[in-house]
């Protein structure tokens, strides 16, 4: 058996080769532990390990050895954080695309919504529409049938004419007149809305549009002389400052007579508004002749 030298008897030569044979012991077993974690692979080659490549390779830090799993793995993840957040950008595209989209949609509906609920002021006008004054009809003849008078409405008036009588009656309010008095010729009448050929039949008729009494504007009603009662008969017996009152739903108006006209059917001119608290009175005339008018008109006493 070989007597062991001790680190004095040996060589220069002998103790750099021992120093290498340790640190090549210990960086396998070094390899070894990294090879049972995971964290190396082995590599084979034939280059032996000299001194002089076991020295440089010691001088150089050493990382930890990376494996192809791993590397792997971090593309995958690295791909899939560049696909969320392309996916983003283009959710953010979108959104802002959809809310610019349901703005311009919500404006176009507003727009739509206001177009239909814009009502055009309505400016309140008298409803002369007639092309003849009220009240107009064939003169009673034994035997014939009394009408309302179309002769006396021009020709090319005639379609207008046809149109005003078609229009609907709307329903009297409460300040509308609802009863007449006449005391110089003992008439007390009821007072309806409208001067048509039917409602001229049940009293005196109040034309509608024209003002209500006590207001300011032009008062017009109308009525009969030889026919439905005959309440005009005596309208031509009236003198200025002959009182006319009119009554609506809470008070009664009182007029006084300012002057009387006999004019022709189409002066419908005289049933325009006016600019003070008027009345305006009109019948056929003369009596059972009926082709004219007679018209009468007052002005409202003040209290």
């Amino acid at each position: 058996m070989p007597r062991q030298r001790s680190i004095e008897d040996l060589t220069s030569d002998e103790l750099r080769q021992l120093l290498v044979e340790k640190r090549r012991a210990e960086r396998e077993a070094r390899l070894e532990s990294f090879r049972k974690t995971g964290r190396v692979i082995q590599v084979e080659t034939d280059t032996p390990i000299t001194p002089e490549v076991f020295q440089a390779n010691d001088e150089e830090p050493e990382e930890e050895p990376l494996t192809n799993r791993r590397r792997a793995r971090n593309r995958r993840k690295k791909g899939m954080e560049r696909f969320l957040f392309i996916v983003e950008i283009l959710a953010m595209v979108g959104l802002v695309v959809i809310l610019f989209k349901g703005i311009s949609v919500l404006n176009l509906l507003n727009k739509e919504a206001v177009g239909v609920l814009d009502v055009p002021q309505l400016t309140p006008t008298a409803l002369i529409t007639a092309v003849v004054l009220p009240s107009g009809h064939t003169a009673p003849v034994e035997g014939v049938e009394v009408k309302p008078n179309d002769a006396e409405i021009p020709e090319h008036l005639r379609p207008l004419m046809q149109s005003y009588a078609d229009l609907p009656i709307p329903t009297p309010g409460a300040q509308q007149a609802r009863q007449i008095q006449i005391p110089a010729i003992g008439l007390s009448a009821p007072v309806v809305l409208g001067d048509g050929w039917e409602q001229l039949k049940k009293g005196v008729g109040q034309h509608v549009g024209t003002a209500n009494p006590g207001e300011t504007g032009n008062v017009v009603v109308s009525a009969h002389n030889d026919i439905f009662g005959e309440l005009f008969k005596d309208l031509d017996k009236l003198k200025t400052g002959d009182t006319i009152i009119l009554t609506t739903q809470d008070r009664s108006f009182t007029y006084v007579v300012t002057g009387t006209q006999i004019v022709e059917p189409t002066r419908v001119d005289l049933m325009a508004p006016t600019p003070e608290k008027t009345l305006t009175m009109i019948s056929c005339y003369p009596y059972r002749i009926d082709n004219q008018r007679i018209v009468v008109t007052a002005i409202l006493q003040e209290d």
